[in-house]
């Protein structure tokens, strides 16, 4: 009978989007190419939930893993042709290119050793690790990729939670850049994972945030995340680098016409 005095819970009221970032550099919108959005319409609803919530440019990354979806730059391209020329036929106006999120797998080295890694803005490399154990080479490859010229960014770090403060630290300064899940603030991954999300962004580890858009629930948790107190931290407490791609982005353009 006491269930019918529950407290009711009182969502925090969002005062502000993620206009002041602009740039949402790690998503899954491109159709039909992984795990993410599976049809230019599906790839459509989850852009205009991303600018609904001030996302002015979008950098696709879609997955390349060898044992699950061996992208490249032929079929990404391909895909991304696709995908603007749905967005014109809707004439939505929005900026958006395609790198990757390459899997730190036994063929990622040499994708590195054959120059044959996506990358974004100036030379920025998006990866990941497993969700199981932390590559014993991680340290020597994220050195080869910056004696390379490659600015490597790793994806979601709060959600390998087999990594202590120490080995996010030491990574860090090797000149490892750090890529949160926004949506990780939510809980929406799990406990572990919001509070991993939290101790990095506490110790100032953190330099890109973005939505790594799937589907329409990472969309919903995309607007969610706007009521956290963490997202009130990490986008007024420091400057995050998302806004950066979209000035090197413009600089890249000019370049290549010269």
């Amino acid at each position: 009978m006491f269930g019918f005095f529950k407290k009711k819970t009182v969502k925090k009221e969002i005062t502000f989007n993620y206009e002041s970032i602009a740039v949402d550099m790690h998503s899954h919108v491109l159709p039909g190419i992984d795990d993410g959005a599976q049809t230019p319409a599906e790839s459509i609803f989850l852009i205009k939930k991303m600018m609904e919530l001030g996302i002015k440019k979008i950098i696709a990354t879609p997955h390349i893993m060898v044992d699950f979806y061996r992208n490249n730059r032929e079929t990404i391209t391909n895909a991304l042709d696709v995908l603007k020329a749905e967005l014109k036929k809707e004439n939505i106006d929005i900026d958006i290119e395609a790198a990757a999120e390459h899997y730190f797998d036994e063929t990622f080295e040499a994708r590195i050793d054959n120059h044959q890694l996506m990358t974004m803005g100036d030379n920025h490399v998006l990866f990941e690790f497993s969700f199981i154990s932390l590559p014993p080479n991680y340290i020597p490859v994220v050195q080869k990729m910056k004696s390379l010229g490659y600015r490597p960014i790793l994806a979601h770090p709060e959600r390998y939670t087999y990594m202590n403060l120490e080995q996010y630290k030491n990574l860090h300064d090797w000149g490892c850049d750090f890529q949160l899940n926004t949506i990780s603030l939510t809980g929406y991954y799990g406990k572990d994972v919001k509070a991993a999300a939290e101790m990095l962004i506490d110790n100032q580890l953190i330099d890109y945030m973005s939505s790594d858009m799937h589907h329409p629930r990472h969309a919903a948790a995309f607007r969610d995340a706007l009521r956290t107190t963490y997202i009130e931290k990490i986008m007024f407490d420091y400057p995050l680098k998302n806004r950066m791609l979209l000035e090197e982005s413009q600089e890249s353009r000019v370049k290549n016409q010269d």
